[in-house]
């Protein structure tokens, strides 16, 4: 048994998620078989979650009892593949080295000005716990619905879609949950919600760090963008580089930094203060090699809440990079 032969039977395997083989499914990430006759796989595969064990018998029954191969192993990753006439969602992961850097409200902020840019967007609200994107939105927490195949329908505030695990908590509940019951949750976010139709980006608020739950997003979104939010002092900054680094390190394209709380305008004396310092952001650029998207400075939206609108300052900045991310993201 070659290898070519091994990768052939393998390719006639049908991904129950498409109803396809992986031949015609790109199903096959990686084949190595090693010096003692182990063969290493990487699986693409739809629905993964609800799949992966059916598929990971199929596999094994062929290459260990059929072909005789002395060993096996295998790791799933949600498949990229876009049928035919479908139309692929795009994703971007909102991340930051530490807390207290507004990427919450980056985040949102962000996806508003996607939403004055005529694109359809949604939020996952992956920072587990410190979930904040409803509060940023003002969205009105209420139970989910559901559809027939019992896909969640995600709450919407301004165009904006979102799915939180603050709609499943009781109010003022901490989640206090270990590694594994969030790497179920995130399976519901990216497996189980019904988005709207024809949706252009899904933006994932990422938790600070480089824990659980960004390396869980590699699983679910293997090459998903992402932009870095960071402070203009440098104890942010050199925490923002290592969060950087970390997708990197994942494999995921870091396309730009965005400075939050960059200045404030003094509307006495009309001159920009540098409260927190400068030059964070541009260092966090450099050395990930991407660009500085823009400077967001220290304020309040005219209505008080969080979102600004697109004829403020703020709101003009979020314009532009918008507009940026949009080109990069081919939107």
């Amino acid at each position: 048994m070659t290898y070519d032969d091994l990768r052939s039977r393998i390719e006639e395997i049908i991904d129950p998620g498409f109803n396809l083989p992986f031949k015609e499914v790109n199903g096959i990430k990686k084949l190595v078989v090693g010096p003692t006759g182990v063969a290493e796989l990487e699986i693409y595969l739809k629905d993964r979650v609800k799949y992966e064990q059916q598929v990971k018998i199929q596999i094994i029954r062929l290459v260990k009892i059929e072909l005789g191969f002395p060993g096996i192993k295998i790791d799933f990753f949600e498949s990229e593949f876009v049928p035919k006439g479908q139309k692929a969602i795009k994703y971007l992961a909102v991340a930051s080295g530490k807390g207290g850097v507004g990427k919450s409200t980056v985040a949102a902020n962000l996806a508003a000005a996607m939403v004055r840019e005529g694109k359809k967007v949604a939020i996952i609200d992956a920072d587990i716990y410190g979930a904040s994107i409803p509060y940023v939105l003002s969205l009105d927490v209420k139970p989910l619905k559901a559809t027939a195949d019992e896909k969640m329908i995600p709450l919407s505030k301004d165009g904006i879609e979102v799915i939180s695990t603050e709609f499943f908590m009781p109010p003022e509940k901490p989640v206090m949950w270990r590694g594994p019951m969030l790497g179920k949750l995130l399976t519901h976010f990216f497996n189980g919600v019904q988005w709207q139709e024809g949706i252009d980006l899904i933006i994932i608020d990422l938790p600070p760090g480089t824990g659980d739950v960004a390396l869980d997003i590699k699983t679910y979104v293997p090459l998903s963008k992402v932009i870095i939010v960071t402070t203009p002092h440098t104890n942010a900054s050199s925490i923002a580089v290592k969060a950087g680094l970390g997708a990197q390190q994942l494999g995921h394209e870091v396309i730009g930094v965005v400075e939050n709380m960059s200045y404030y305008y003094n509307t006495c004396n009309q001159k920009r203060e540098f409260i927190f310092g400068s030059g964070g952001g541009e260092i966090v650029a450099k050395k990930l090699g991407t660009t500085l998207l823009g400077q967001v400075p220290i304020g309040q939206p005219q209505s008080g809440e969080y979102l600004y609108t697109g004829s403020e300052e703020a709101g003009k900045i979020y314009n532009s990079i918008a507009v940026k991310l949009i080109k990069e993201l081919d939107l």
